[in-house]
C-alpha cells in the first residue's frame, strides 16, 4: 500500500486503528460492540478510522442489518494483512515504534485487568513469562514463521475452546560488553 496514507505500517500503527484491529482480531464485531470496547474513542473518530481501514481492505464488512432505521455493520479483518513486516518497521522512527508498542501494551493490560476483575478462577488459561532466546536475524525470521504456522491451528473457535490472547514480543538484549582478559 503506497497511496496518500503511506505504508501499511503508517495505516495500522495509528493508536486508535491499532486498537480497532486488536479488538476485531479473530472475531466479528458490530460497530456498536466496537464502541463498547473503545469507550474513550468518540463515535465520530471511531467511524473515521473504521472507514480508513475499510478503504484499505484491512477491515471488511461481513454483515449488515437495519437497527432503528440505521444500518449496523458487522466487521472482521479484511484481505490486506495488517502485519507490519521488517521493511515497514524499518521505515518508522523510534517514536512511532514506541507509540505502537505502548498501544499494544495498553491493550494487553486492559485484557488482563478485565480478566482479573471478572474471572472466577484467576489462573485458568492465564499466565505470563519471559524466555531468553539466542537467535541470529535469519533464525528470528524462521521463529516467527514457525510460530505463525503453529498458532494457525488454534485460531478457529470450537465448542470447548475458550479465546485467549497470546502476545509475543522479540526485544534484542543490549550487546554484552566484550570480556576483558
Amino acid at each position: 500500500m503506497s497511496d496518500e496514507r503511506g505504508t501499511i505500517a503508517d495505516l495500522v500503527l495509528h493508536p486508535v486503528r491499532l486498537r480497532i484491529l486488536q479488538a476485531v482480531a479473530g472475531r466479528q464485531l458490530t460497530t456498536a460492540q466496537l464502541r463498547e470496547r473503545l469507550p474513550d474513542v468518540t463515535t465520530a473518530t471511531l467511524y473515521r478510522h473504521i472507514t480508513t481501514l475499510l478503504e484499505a481492505d484491512v477491515l471488511t464488512v461481513v454483515a449488515e442489518r437495519k437497527v432503528r432505521g440505521a444500518v449496523e455493520r458487522t466487521l472482521a479483518l479484511g484481505g490486506t494483512s495488517a502485519v507490519v513486516d521488517r521493511d515497514g518497521a524499518d521505515a518508522l522512527g523510534p517514536d512511532q515504534l514506541r507509540q505502537a508498542f505502548l498501544t499494544l501494551l495498553a491493550s494487553v493490560t486492559e485484557a488482563v485487568d478485565d480478566h482479573l476483575d471478572q474471572a472466577a478462577d484467576l489462573t485458568e488459561l492465564f499466565g505470563f513469562a519471559t524466555t531468553p532466546l539466542h537467535l541470529d536475524v535469519d533464525e528470528a525470521a524462521t521463529l516467527q514463521e514457525e510460530l505463525a504456522e503453529l498458532l494457525g491451528r488454534y485460531r478457529e473457535p470450537g465448542p470447548s475452546r475458550h479465546e485467549v490472547m497470546l502476545t509475543t514480543v522479540l526485544v534484542p538484549s543490549p550487546e554484552p560488553a566484550e570480556p576483558t582478559a
